[in-house]
């Protein structure tokens, strides 16, 4: 059903043919079969990945706890704003964890635009004390505009262009449709954002080398830091800074797709079935929220990050010999979260603030 969407799509388009990023936008999010839209598991062994939230709910407790002993010290109110919460089930995971800690009313903005993914959060969340949830479409909705802004892999699901250097030429690649077959079109670079956002952010592309343009990251930042008085940004996700970009085993981009558990070069395949994902710009994410009001605090690995929360403490002390119960269960969880070669070690988190006084040496 998708592929006949798209290729109606481009085939009603000017020259025929689309960006990247509207093919992407059409398979992941089109209103009735796009992917996140879809009734589809796309977590956990049922589906197509997993999240780091997904392998423990003592990550979204970790967090929770943190918030609640910090914010005050922070100057913020009892907020949370999570935008892209899945299955919800960090939400239910964090407010337990604010809960142990502190008996303030916490409000839990959402943001959510899949109704598939809001019937999962209701279920996960319905049975939550001493919180008051708010879901919205956008940002702008919530109406938040102090508190704790939450991400765990957002940007990389973003919409991006793809642009190529070929012969000294940078080209975009744009999507066309041959014989019910998506297929590649390069083109001479012709778009003035994609060349604003080469020359701001002074990335290099190599001959031969293939990249990813993330347009949507500044209007979402942009968004964010307009409507946010006073708040803490953390952004958790894959990626790479601009010196990593150069290395010869990123020549060929990061777009990927998953389905299954499989990872799939060809992402114009199973459009609307399969995941498409690429990895984040850091120091895009870094200057652009500058850019717009958010101050650069911290960035770390995802392991550095849960060590400073207090992993180790959540380690059970007694040893269980019974490798099925639940303590033998949460302790190997916690453990495939900071050992080396773990998940944790290919996730980085970024901290931004806004309107905070707090030097960041006191977050932690």
């Amino acid at each position: 059903m998708m592929k006949e969407i798209i290729s109606k799509y481009i085939n009603e388009s000017t020259n025929q043919m689309i960006s990247y990023a509207e093919f992407m936008e059409l398979a992941l999010y089109h209103p009735e079969h796009g992917y996140y839209i879809r009734e589809k598991q796309k977590i956990g062994k049922e589906g197509d990945f997993y999240t780091t939230s997904n392998v423990s709910d003592v990550y979204g407790k970790l967090i929770g706890k943190w918030y609640a002993k910090n914010y005050q010290t922070l100057g913020l109110e009892p907020a949370i704003c999570e935008v892209g919460a899945g299955n919800g089930r960090f939400a239910r995971a964090f407010v337990q964890g604010w809960n142990e800690i502190d008996a303030a009313l916490l409000t839990y903005c959402i943001v959510e635009t899949s109704p598939y993914h809001r019937t999962l959060q209701g279920q996960e969340l319905e049975e939550l004390k001493n919180v008051k949830f708010v879901h919205a479409n956008a940002f702008t909705e919530t109406e938040m505009a102090e508190g704790l802004v939450f991400s765990n892999e957002l940007f990389d699901a973003f919409p991006v262009h793809v642009i190529e250097k070929k012969q000294g030429i940078i080209h975009e690649v744009f999507i066309g449709c041959e014989n019910e077959q998506f297929k590649e079109i390069m083109v001479p670079l012709e778009n003035e954002k994609i060349i604003s956002f080469l020359n701001e952010q002074e990335l290099e592309v190599a001959e031969g080398q293939r990249m990813e343009i993330p347009l949507a990251m500044e209007p979402f930042i942009q968004s964010i830091s307009e409507h946010l008085a006073k708040g803490i940004i953390v952004t958790v996700d894959y990626g790479y800074t601009k010196e990593e970009w150069k290395h010869p085993s990123r020549r060929l981009g990061s777009l990927r797709g998953y389905y299954q558990h499989q990872m799939h070069h060809d992402v114009l395949q199973h459009p609307g079935e399969m995941d498409i994902t690429s990895h984040v710009h850091f120091d895009a994410l870094i200057t652009l929220g500058e850019k717009h009001g958010l101050g650069f605090l911290q960035k770390m690995r995802q392991d550095e990050y849960l060590m400073l929360l207090g992993i180790l403490d959540e380690l059970a002390e007694h040893h269980d010999p019974n490798p099925f119960s639940e303590t033998s269960k949460r302790n190997r969880a916690i453990r495939s979260l900071i050992l080396p070669g773990g998940i944790s070690q290919s996730f980085h988190v970024v901290i931004q603030g806004k309107g905070l006084s707090l030097p960041d040496s006191k977050l932690f």
